[in-house]
């Protein structure tokens, strides 16, 4: 882990760093308090000092907001937008707290941490980190503590930090509507399960077994808890590892890959960005060597990617025949999010038109 340096009061001072999207340290720091304004700030974080706060926790929140405001609303095309997202991100990011050994914050109002800090990065005692990822790891411990309502389940769901929370419901919708293929109650593979939640719709609707996979440790811990929670755990197995389980065959396999090829900018981006889909290809290359014969893979897959001139259909069809592939069916749905009928989304002509379809697909051979 990276080391900080400043000076406050005469004092040399040395701490952890942390950052949630492994942003270096920043090369000076300025002690600064609640006399700071947010043009002041965001001079201090275009020269790249990182601001340690000392004033009062509300007011940093503030300072936060107005920053904010002065920056451009992003606007363009989609790399564009992400470019200045990126770039307001990196100016935020610039005012930081000091997490002290016994995990506080020395400041004035400040919030208990300690939960959400040994939640979201098992602890961050004597570390520096902005402010933004400590209010995101908060928000994530409110999320996490309080639960989603999963009206395909008709239960909560407890998402955990930097696992893809599950708020868009119609993808889950149609999961839990398309048939089930064959006759009986099928083995199902649930691949990239995140908290769990289509592995406990499928379980729900009479699965034999459910085995549900993830490389990430945090999701794997997420989903077992949820299951057990949901008292499936006698019928889902969640096994940490990369997509595949080891020598078995399902009569369905579904897979909700991140929708957007891309690099993530953070471990919460996870869920959003698939670097050169790497993960989708790798899903569509190895379903046929883990169907049973006449069995089904469902791909779950939003068609934003085409609309922001990141995928084509094309490429899509190409890369299932290439698989061995065929598709067996195709249904879609409109996305009910907010920022589908959001005018004000920089993007909101291309998400306006977006469709999140379920592909079921079968070995050419069948």
């Amino acid at each position: 882990m990276s080391t900080v340096q400043w000076t406050e009061n005469g004092i040399h001072h040395t701490a952890r760093w942390h950052s949630g999207n492994g942003t270096p340290p920043p090369g000076r720091i300025a002690v600064v308090d609640d006399r700071l304004t947010a043009a002041a700030a965001l001079r201090f974080a275009r020269a790249s000092t990182g601001m340690l706060w000392r004033g009062d926790f509300p007011n940093a929140r503030q300072l936060l907001r107005a920053m904010d405001r002065r920056l451009p609303q992003p606007s363009g095309s989609f790399a564009e937008v992400r470019a200045a997202r990126s770039e307001r991100a990196t100016l935020l990011g610039k005012v930081l707290v000091s997490v002290e050994s016994d995990h506080s914050l020395h400041l004035r109002r400040a919030p208990d941490i300690r939960a959400a800090c040994q939640h979201a990065f098992d602890g961050l005692p004597g570390t520096l980190i902005s402010l933004r990822d400590l209010l995101g790891a908060l928000s994530a411990y409110q999320w996490h503590q309080k639960g989603i309502h999963i009206k395909a389940l008709d239960a909560r769901l407890y998402p955990a930090y930097s696992v893809f929370t599950p708020t868009r419901a119609e993808y889950l919708d149609l999961v839990a509507q398309e048939p089930l293929p064959g006759k009986g109650s099928p083995v199902v593979f649930d691949i990239g399960t995140g908290t769990g939640v289509l592995a406990a719709i499928l379980a729900r609707r009479g699965a034999a077994k459910v085995v549900a996979t993830d490389l990430n440790p945090r999701a794997v811990r997420c989903a077992r808890d949820n299951l057990r929670r949901l008292g499936l755990s006698d019928r889902v197995q969640v096994l940490e590892t990369d997509l595949w389980p080891a020598g078995q065959r399902a009569e369905l396999v579904v897979c909700n890959p991140p929708w957007l090829p891309g690099n993530p900018a953070s471990a919460l981006e996870l869920g959003i960005y698939d670097p050169s889909s790497a993960m989708l290809h790798r899903f569509l290359d190895g379903l046929p060597g883990h169907l049973t014969p006449h069995g089904e893979g469902w791909l779950i897959l939003s068609d934003l990617a085409e609309h922001l001139g990141l995928r084509t259909r094309a490429e899509l069809l190409a890369r299932i025949a290439a698989a061995g592939l065929r598709v067996a069916g195709r249904r879609e749905t409109t996305p009910r999010h907010r920022r589908a009928t959001d005018s004000a989304d920089p993007l909101h002509a291309q998400r306006s038109r977006e469709r999140t379809a379920l592909w079921r697909l079968t070995m050419s051979r069948a």
